[in-house]
């Protein structure tokens, strides 16, 4: 018989109130269920309907005002700012719908970013920050920086920068809300690949149910409550994914190219001795800035920290 797979996340009557005046504004409303390791799991709602409350509940971003928030078998609403910190430092990854890099780093240095606070060498980290911008096709963008790369680039840094520390758990909120439909669909099949690679969990809120069916567990969300809880078939999944990958083909082959016109992919243009040539610089930026690397130094705010005062 085989075994079930263990819950990595647990929900218990779990409510979060704002108080508007004399109003109690119930954004999630005695809400349970449970996900397991390994699992795809959607957040799905229209705007409004407490979705992405939830989602920082659920990673620590914001405190629940009762009930039960299970992770790993710590209950997080008990834990205090410091001890949250290091547990979303060492289990929790996060893929941003506004993807939060830093403007001043590069694709590398925002991909090493999550490495520093883990203590890791700065040689070891910068390797392990190439490795995964390569897998995720940025091979040449190695030394751009966020202003220098279209949206979909900086998203595939985003995903890298989430994936790179291999989290338990990574939360993605709405993260292909600001790409072109050609773009989502690459995002969405890298980030389930990437998952599926290394049996993490992922829990994405998202209002779009195309995206949903990515999902092995769908769970509907309405006023702050669960309306339903759905499991995704398998066969039904794959349908969906291919349907969406052939709407897409025929956008592009309609308008000849003109969806992707907004945000240029100028790695498409380059010539295979540029590439080698940026290549090559990226080598001598690395091995020029090895020695100077002070985790810590005045390193700027993590993440999970920006993302928190953005939300705030």
């Amino acid at each position: 018989m085989e075994k079930e797979p263990e819950k990595v996340i647990e929900l218990v009557n779990v409510r979060k109130v704002y108080r508007m005046g004399n109003e109690k504004i119930y954004a999630v409303d005695d809400v349970s269920f449970d996900i397991k390791k390994g699992e795809f799991c959607c957040l799905l709602g229209t705007s409004g309907s407490g979705k992405s409350t939830l989602l920082n509940l659920m990673a620590g971003i914001e405190k629940a005002t009762s009930g039960k928030i299970i992770i790993k078998g710590k209950n997080i609403i008990k834990m205090n700012e410091n001890n949250l910190a290091r547990f979303r430092q060492r289990y929790l990854g996060f893929v941003f719908q506004a993807y939060n890099l830093i403007n001043s780093m590069t694709a590398t240095e925002n991909v090493e970013f999550p490495l520093v606070f883990k203590k890791y060498r700065p040689k070891r980290r910068r390797k392990l920050a190439r490795e995964m911008l390569i897998k995720v096709g940025l091979q040449s963008r190695l030394s751009h920086k966020p202003k220098e790369m279209s949206g979909g680039q900086q998203q595939r840094v985003g995903i890298a920068r989430a994936f790179v520390a291999k989290p338990e758990i990574v939360f993605a909120d709405e993260p292909t809300g600001n790409l072109d439909t050609r773009t989502t669909i690459e995002v969405m099949e890298l980030i389930k690949q990437m998952a599926r690679d290394n049996n993490q969990t992922i829990v994405m809120v998202t209002h779009d149910r195309s995206l949903a069916a990515y999902a092995d567990k769908i769970i509907h969300i309405l006023d702050g409550k669960v309306q339903s809880i759905e499991v995704t078939e398998r066969d039904k999944q794959e349908n969906m994914q291919a349907h969406l990958k052939e709407v897409s083909k025929k956008l592009l082959l309609e308008r000849g190219g003109e969806m992707t016109a907004e945000v240029p992919e100028e790695a498409e243009k380059e010539s295979a001795a540029t590439e080698l040539q940026e290549e090559a610089e990226t080598e001598g930026t690395i091995s020029g800035k090895e020695g100077k690397a002070k985790p810590g130094g005045n390193a700027p705010e993590p993440a999970g920290r920006n993302a928190t005062d953005n939300r705030e």
